[in-house]
């Protein structure tokens, strides 16, 4: 009887070996307060593209807190045959240039932090920084965004391919007037205003001195910066100067300078009891700290307060995170790094629109 058990058990799991494994269930992800999918698939190693197909998203920037997602499974290579014929093992090693295979190294970006920061720590310069993760706009990242700070191949002695990229002076200096800014000093000159913050070892575009002195890089090794490019933005409203336009539908802030996207900023707006006002009207007033208060709230210390119309404003958030939704009384809520970056990029009189 012993004997026709095992006898048994050995056919069961003879046969069932030749099925092939079940298909796994698909893995669902609820959306969190602050998740954004570029996010959410670089966690699951999969493509944005993979799971907006999975889920019908047309726009990947609009996802919505508690939104449950459909994670599609990674396909998997095609295993390859293990035998290898005596003659490919015996074949010549080639004599091109061989790769060492090295451990990619990640940064996760930390609130307050700026590329020209990482990019020194890691050995780089901003522009290798820039193009190890095809990042257009230096001031486009955020909080918990996953960087590449060195390669996972490294070539072999002798090559020169990860070298620095040194920006080169002109031998032009400019000296800092008033009301001129970074961008429009490097359109002077017609070289890139990333260049212009290297070689003068700025950190922050937007803080600039009158009287300061700048060295101008060679166009030779400094083209002019390219447009950012973020989907469903709306036009922009005038050519020269700064403006910032709301689209209240995408939850969405967007920053413009002569005409260019400069920034986009994933926002909250009022809710549907108290909303945001549509309209098209100026920065009144600012404050870099201000007490809030109203039926219901308390709120002390309220960071990098723009006023647009009456009440409502731009400014710093601390008591949540929940961008993309509707929490407020009617103002524009961003993250404070936000928040201040936009305080420090938009004057009293600059245009605000704000679309439905």
């Amino acid at each position: 009887m012993s004997r026709f058990f095992k006898l048994a058990v050995i056919v069961l799991m003879a046969s069932l070996a030749t099925f092939p494994a079940s298909a796994q269930e698909p893995t669902i992800y609820i959306v969190r307060p602050g998740d954004n999918l570029f996010r959410i698939a670089q966690y699951h190693n999969v493509t944005v593209a993979a799971i907006a197909e999975a889920n019908n998203i047309s726009n990947t920037w609009q996802i919505f807190a508690g939104q449950r997602l459909i994670i599609p499974q990674r396909e998997q290579p095609t295993a390859q045959p293990t035998a290898v014929s005596a003659q490919a093992t015996a074949a010549p090693r080639s004599t091109a240039q061989t790769i060492s295979p090295v451990e990619t190294q990640y940064h996760v970006i930390q609130w307050g932090e700026n590329l020209s920061a990482i990019a020194a720590r890691y050995g780089l310069t901003m522009r290798q920084l820039m193009d190890l993760n095809n990042i257009n706009n230096p001031n486009l990242i955020y909080a918990g965004q996953r960087l590449i700070v060195s390669t996972g191949t490294a070539p072999a002695s002798g090559s020169d391919s990860n070298l620095p990229v040194t920006i080169r002076p002109s031998g032009i200096q400019h000296v800092v007037q008033a009301g001129e800014r970074l961008s429009g000093i490097a359109q002077l000159y017609g070289v890139s205003w990333l260049a212009i913050a290297e070689l003068n070892n700025i950190t922050d575009p937007n803080r600039i001195e009158v009287g300061q002195t700048l060295l101008i890089p060679s166009a030779a090794n400094s083209a002019v910066a390219p447009t950012l490019f973020a989907p469903d933005a709306p036009p922009p409203t005038r050519t020269v100067g700064r403006e910032l336009i709301v689209s209240l539908s995408s939850f969405r802030t967007y920053a413009y300078e002569d005409g260019r996207l400069v920034r986009s900023i994933l926002v909250s707006i009022g809710r549907e009891a108290t909303p945001t006002v549509v309209g098209s009207f100026t920065i009144q007033r600012k404050y870099r700290s201000q007490t809030m208060s109203g039926p219901g709230y308390y709120l002390p210390g309220v960071p990098y307060v723009m006023y647009f119309y009456g009440g409502y404003a731009f400014h710093g958030t601390f008591w949540h995170d929940n961008w993309g939704a509707r929490m407020s009384h009617g103002c524009i809520n961003l993250p404070t790094p936000e928040a201040e970056w936009l305080y420090n990029f938009a004057d009293i009189g600059t245009p605000v629109t704000i679309l439905a």
